[in-house]
Formats: C-alpha cells, structure tokens, sequence
C-alpha cells in the first residue's frame, strides 16, 4: 500500500476509535403529574426520615436491626451484589492485556539421529483486544450498570424488608389487643349465660333468651379460636423475617386502646423525589443503562475487531544458557479481523439490543407510574382512614352509651335481656373495628413511608464505581 493510502488508513483508524458507538443517555421524563393525587397543593420537596428515625419504639427499632442481619432473603440479594461486582471486574480486565510467564521444554530426534533439546522461557500476551471502536468499553459500562442496578436491588430488598417487619408487628400488637378485648367479651357472655340459664329454670327468662345468650357465647369462643390461630402464624411470620426466634421482650405490648408503636409523619414530597428515593426505579434506570450500553456493543461489533500477540523470551538448546547473552527475541504479531458475512447475526444482534433498550424504557417509566399510584393510594387512604377512625370512636362511645341504658331498662324491667345482648354484640363489633382502624392507619403510615422509599440514601455513584474498581 503506497505511504498516502496507508497514512489515511491510519488516520481514518485513529478518528473512528475516537467516536464512541454508544448512544448518549438521556433520562426519559417521568410520565406522571407534578403533585400526587390526594396530597395537599403546595405541597415543597422534603427529606424521609430514616427508619431508624421513623419508626419510635426501641423494641422495634432492635427487631429490624436483628432482621437486616439475617433475613435470608436480605442475604441473597446481597450475594447477588457481589456476584454482579465480581462480573464487573472481570469484564472490566479484558480491556487490558494478560501477561503469562510460560516456560518450555522439548526433546525430538534429529535427521543425525541425535536427540536434541530445545528451552525456552519468556512473557506472552495472547490475542489482547485493542479495544479501538469502544467494544469492550460498552459492555464494561453494561457491566457497571448491571452491578449497580443489583445494589438497588438490595436497596429495595432492604425498604421491603423494614416495611414487612413493621407492619407484622404492629399487626401483632393488634391481635393481642383484639385477644384482651375478646377474653372479657367472652367472660362477660358466659356470666351473662350463667344468669339467663338460672332465670330460665326459674321460669323468669323465655327460651329465646336463653338461646340468644348461647349463641353469642359460642361466636365470641370462636372469634377467640381465630384470633389465636391468627396471632400465631403472625409470629411464625415475623420469626421467618427476622431470621431467628424473637425474643419475648421485643414483642409488642401496649394497654388496650393505645397504639402499639408510634411512627413519626411522613411527609409526602413531590413526584420527581420519587427518581431518587425509590430503589426500584433506580435499580430500573440502571438497567436502562445497561441496555443503552450494549447498543454500543453491537454497533462496534461492524468494525474490525484488532488483536495483538506477543512474546519476549529467550531460547537455548542447554537449560543453562537460557539466561545468557545473544538468547533473546521478541515477536510481534497484530491481526485484525473485519465481518464480511455473517448471515445478519451483527445486524441481529443490534436490533435485539435496540428492542431490549425500548423494553428497558417502558420498564422504567412503569416503575415510576407504580411508585406514584403507591403514594397516591397511601395519601387518599389516609385522609380517609383519619374521618373514618374518628367515626368508629364515636360509634363505640354511642354503643357504650347503648349499652348502658339498655342493662338499666332492663333492671327497671322495661327491656327485655335481648336488648342487653343485642347492646353488648354491637359494642363488641364497635370496639373491634376501632382497633382494626387505627392498625389500618398506621399500616398506612407504613405503606406510604415504604412507597416513597424507605429513607435509604445510596451511596455516590463515583464512590461505588471506584470501590467496584478497587474491590
């Protein structure tokens, strides 16, 4: 090739391995309005509380503690992040060359008929990519996204984890409460019983009254069967959550009435604090990415792909004189290696990358659309939930008023003992929902703290790279 042409060749060369075949990454707007639905207008961007700061009982904050330390689920997206990180570095290590020390020994029969022996001893580099069009540069950054899309992952592990187990013990603590207020109902019916079933062979209650006493004696005794049942397999639950078996003096215990944990306000924000508090919609912009990398790949993959051998030795045919003067050499063997068919398959290979990029967008941007209804139902819940509690309080004040009069009309002989049994189911059923409400109510300060993210701040994205680096 004349020196014009071979200059050009080079030029043109160094120009393309100058130009990076990966798209620039933009970041999809969020597809979802500026306010949440049900937040109050005017509502500023604020900081979430961590969760050791959200959540108030030190019972608690111990349980999570011993949870975020052996949940076995926790472990696993954990051994997922190391796993991702040591796929990192390997990738990363193909961009540079490998360099053996190889050491040979070879005896053959000469045409004299002698046997002769060769040695040789020396540094080789096999087949070392010049990574000239940015191929292995692409597929290293996939990597990097890939490695930290799994540390959102283990974000997101984590968020869900401290949200399950806050929300199974206040539960907890619902059902001793609900237990406690079921064991006097249930005393107070069988007294009741008692009574009727005396007057009755007395001949001063009628049969129905004595069947209706019966019959909410026998509910109360198997809402009692399931209640205990249920509080049981919560605790199973929590035990498989945190990991080992929980001490009895983390378990919830608060007077009847009173909430088992108070959990500090959460403030709503604004949608676009959704993008940098929720580990799922990082984890999901990170696979983008990923997936905007491996366009690169592909493109790259159209140009000649250039690899370098080499080898700098010495060679004797005494195992002596290896490390003497006048035995050494090097060699240097460049290839480049141009696609000129291969049926599609680059071409493949890169419309498969472009679908994969699109089907990484739709994901992203459906990430962000559940974090925003999340949020959105947690608000609209509760604003609810605080007319409705209040409601259920006052309908128990209204049944405990009931119920009073109804025992003294009776006592005057104005009622009959129906009206008793009747004033004491509804106050039963009054009392019950009130507890059922207000847990209602902080499983939604729950839901809402884990929707917009859980108070997790991840690290720094150069600080997690150069820590891949060095790891």
């Amino acid at each position: 090739m004349p020196w014009p042409r071979a200059a050009l060749a080079v030029a043109c060369l160094l120009w393309l391995s100058g130009c990076s075949f990966t798209p620039d990454y933009e970041r999809p707007p969020a597809p979802v309005p500026e306010q949440f639905v049900g937040a109050q207008p005017g509502t500023a961007a604020t900081a979430l509380p961590a969760w050791a700061d959200f959540v108030g009982d030190a019972r608690l904050r111990e349980l999570i503690s011993l949870a975020l330390a052996d949940n076995r689920d926790l472990r696993a997206a954990m051994a997922q992040v190391g796993q991702l990180r040591a796929l990192y570095r390997v990738q990363r290590s193909g961009e540079a060359p490998t360099v053996n020390l190889g050491v040979t020994g070879n005896r053959q029969v000469r045409e004299e008929g002698e046997i002769g022996s060769t040695y040789t001893a020396g540094l080789l580099v096999s087949a070392w990519e010049i990574d000239f069009f940015g191929r292995l540069a692409s597929l290293s950054e996939a990597a990097l996204a890939q490695f930290m899309a799994s540390e959102q992952a283990e974000l997101a592990a984590r968020t869900s984890l401290v949200a399950t187990v806050t929300s199974t013990w206040l539960a907890l603590g619902a059902d001793d409460e609900l237990l406690a207020l079921t064991r006097n109902t249930l005393q107070t019916r069988e007294d009741a019983l008692r009574l009727i079933r005396l007057r009755f062979d007395n001949g001063a209650a009628s049969a129905l009254d004595l069947r209706q006493a019966e019959s909410l004696t026998a509910a109360a005794r198997a809402t009692l069967a399931q209640l205990e049942r249920q509080r049981a397999q919560r605790l199973n639950a929590l035990t498989l959550l945190v990991g080992q078996p929980v001490p009895g003096s983390l378990l919830p215990t608060a007077p009847p009435g009173q909430p088992a944990s108070p959990l500090a306000d959460v403030p709503a924000g604004l949608p676009s604090d959704l993008l940098e508090r929720r580990p799922d919609i990082r984890q999901a912009e990170q696979q983008l990415i990923a997936a905007n990398a491996n366009i690169g790949a592909a493109r790259a993959a159209f140009f000649p792909r250039i690899s370098l051998t080499a080898s700098f030795g010495s060679a004797s045919t005494e195992l002596s004189g290896l490390l003497g003067s006048g035995s050494w050499g090097f060699s240097v063997a460049p290839q480049a290696l141009l696609p000129v068919f291969d049926l599609g398959r680059n071409q493949a290979n890169l419309e498969a990358a472009r679908a994969a990029r699109e089907g990484a967008v739709a994901r992203y941007e459906k990430a962000i659309q559940t974090g925003f209804r999340e949020v959105s139902d947690a608000l609209v819940a509760r604003s609810a939930l605080n007319e409705q509690l209040q409601a259920q309080q006052a309908l128990e004040q209204a049944e405990a008023e009931r119920l009073r009069l109804a025992e003294l009309r009776y006592r005057n002989g104005v009622a009959s003992f129906l009206d008793v049994l009747d004033a004491q189911r509804s106050l039963f059923a009054a009392r019950q929902a009130v507890t059922q409400t207000r847990l209602a109510q902080q499983l939604n300060r729950v839901d809402l703290y884990r929707a917009l993210g859980g108070g997790w701040s991840p690290p720094d994205q150069g600080q997690r790279t150069s820590a891949a680096g060095r790891s």
